[in-house]
Order: C-alpha cells, then structure tokens, then sequence
C-alpha cells in the first residue's frame, strides 16, 4: 500500500530510489528549471489571513519558517548546483526576490520576465538560455509550490530519470502520480507500453495527454487508472525546445532570436519586445498535449506529494501535520472553513 499524505511519515524503508551521489550533483550538464512567476490568485484570501499580503504563493511561508520557494531551491538543491539552476520568476516580482536572496552565496540564475505569458514562454525561455550555454544539457522542470516529503528519495528519482534519458534523448519524461479523485485541475496522462525501467519501476510510453479536463474525462481517466501531471518533467533542453516548436513554432523562433543581442546594450529592450509580442500559452496544453508521440511517463516512488494549488490543498497538508504552522492554529475557525471547500481531495497516494 503506498503512503499517502495523510500521515505525513517518512517514506518506507523499501524504496529503491537512493539519494543522489555527489557525482551527480557535480555535474555541470544537468540543469534545473525552477518555474516562480506565477501570482497564486486561487491563495490570495488564504495568504491575506496568513501573512497580511496577497504576494504570489511561493514567496509565503505556509508550511514553516521557509518560503515555498526556499523549499524548492533546497531540495532541488540536493541534486543540482545554483550554478545550474534557472528561476524564472516576474520583474515584478523584484522585491520578493530581494527578500529570498538578502545575502552573499552561491545564487541560480535569475530570469525575470517582463510580463506573464505563461508557462509556455517561461520554460522556452529557460530551456532557450541553458542551450546556449549548454547544448547538450538534461533539464528537470519544477513548479515551486509542491509539497514532498521524502525530499532525497524525490531527488534521486529525478538524477535515475535523468540517466535514463540519456539513453532515451527523444523522450521528455512526465513524473506521474496515482490520483486519489477525478481532479479537472491537473493534467491526465494515459501510460502506453513500457520503454524501460528505472529502479523505483517502469517507464512507460503516453497514449495521450489531456490538460484540466472536464468532469466526465476526469472521472473515465481516474476509473482507467491513468496517472496525474505533477508538473515535474525531465529531458534534454534541446528536446524541450524541439518540441516547443512543434507545438508554438512562434514562440521559439521569437526567443531564439534573442541570442544575438545577449551581453549587448540591447538586450534588456530586445527581451522586453520579444514577451510583448508572444502569445501566452500554458505548456502542458500547447505542447505536451500536442506531442504525446514525444512524452514518457513514471509513477513517483512512495513519498508524500501534493500540489499547493488552492486553499483546500494547503489545508490538507496542514490539517494532517504532526507540528503545524502557528497561523494553522491562530486561524482555526479560517482553517476549517477552508477544509470543507467544495472540492475533491487531491493528495497524492504515490
């Protein structure tokens, strides 16, 4: 039986996936992906109560006295140097930025959008970046408001995913989690036959992808089986940007154009030009749902996941927490109330 997030305990002695080896982390041709730009709307009324401001989600310290991207950057960490790190995030997000990086210390690589187009530009936009430095490098992508428990178990999935592409490089991989509810506000992926194995199980082909179905698709696909997105993705940049240009061929071609004036005057203007004229796209529905042909996908080992989406997520995390984040008990009439929202439970039994 897999653990679920409801115990909130550590991850059964019997997993396979082994933390990453300091070689790995050593390694200057893997890449991360840390995606910071969104503003979290569907938390503003929890984060008002909590902190006293609406900022994006993932500069609050919801789940304890680290911000939801400090936990990110931490356990991306683990992996993966700074140096080899791109947080893509907002300009407009500066003084939250300002906030997580006070101090002197190894820092990723800041790319600031100057205006929201979505998680299509934001990942072209990085994947476009780290090819130039790096042509050959594997990226794993990851959104910055997950909650993970089992955090070394999680990393040395993705350093064993990592490997696999390598022998795979056509193939982006999609992390998969066995869903509890028939949730319309994820992705849904339909394994196919199996390509491989990594340690933690199989890899599988994808029949077809579908991004925030409707009720009744959601429902069929929870009775099928099939898989919850996380959002966690690993391959090479070269594919991401191959793929992106199946999917949004403008959008490559506009962001490739950028590499021209990089390191010039012109640059800040020529990138605040280029995102005013894309399109703004979401990635999974615009390119993954477009190349299934191209997608893999593998089911997380056993450790606890949950996306912190909406306030109903966040109270699931926080209600079942052996030591709670004070807010959790000043605000417990708030807490409640925001527990029984009508919406399905969507923690990950993984």
């Amino acid at each position: 039986m897999s653990e679920q997030i409801g115990s909130l305990s550590r991850p059964a002695a019997t997993v396979s996936s082994m933390p990453p080896s300091p070689e790995a982390k050593g390694r200057t041709d893997v890449w991360a992906i840390v995606l910071a730009g969104g503003e979290g709307v569907r938390l503003r009324p929890l984060l008002r109560e909590v902190i006293g401001d609406e900022r994006p989600k993932q500069y609050a310290k919801l789940l304890g006295d680290r911000t939801l991207l400090r936990q990110t950057l931490d356990r991306v960490g683990i992996a993966i140097r700074p140096e080899c790190t791109m947080l893509v995030t907002m300009r407009l997000h500066a003084r939250y930025i300002a906030e997580e990086f006070p101090g002197s210390g190894p820092t990723p690589h800041l790319l600031a959008q100057p205006c929201d187009r979505g998680t299509a530009a934001a990942i072209l936009y990085a994947a476009t970046r780290i090819v130039w430095r790096c042509p050959e490098a594997m990226v794993a992508i990851f959104p910055s408001d997950h909650f993970i428990l089992g955090e070394a178990t999680f990393m040395g999935y993705v350093a064993e995913l990592t490997a696999w592409v390598r022998a795979h490089p056509e193939r982006l991989v999609l992390v998969g989690a066995r869903p509890t509810s028939p949730e319309v506000e994820y992705g849904w992926v339909e394994p196919g036959e199996q390509l491989g194995d990594v340690s933690t199980g199989p890899v599988h082909t994808v029949r077809q992808f579908w991004e925030k179905p409707s009720l009744g698709r959601a429902e069929r696909c929870l009775a099928a089986g099939y898989l919850w997105n996380t959002s966690v993705i690993v391959g090479k940049a070269s594919t991401v940007l191959h793929l992106g240009a199946r999917g949004l061929p403008a959008v490559t071609e506009r962001l490739a154009q950028l590499e021209r004036v990089v390191g010039t005057p012109d640059e800040a203007w020529a990138i605040q030009q280029a995102f005013e004229l894309l399109p703004k796209a979401n990635f999974s529905r615009a390119v993954l749902e477009a190349c299934p042909d191209a997608l893999a996908v593998s089911r997380l080992p056993r450790l606890a996941w949950s996306d912190l989406g909406n306030p109903r997520r966040v109270m699931e995390v926080v209600n079942r927490m052996r030591i709670r984040p004070a807010w959790a008990t000043t605000l417990l009439p708030l807490r409640d109330a925001f527990a029984r929202e009508t919406m399905p439970a969507t923690s990950a039994a993984v």
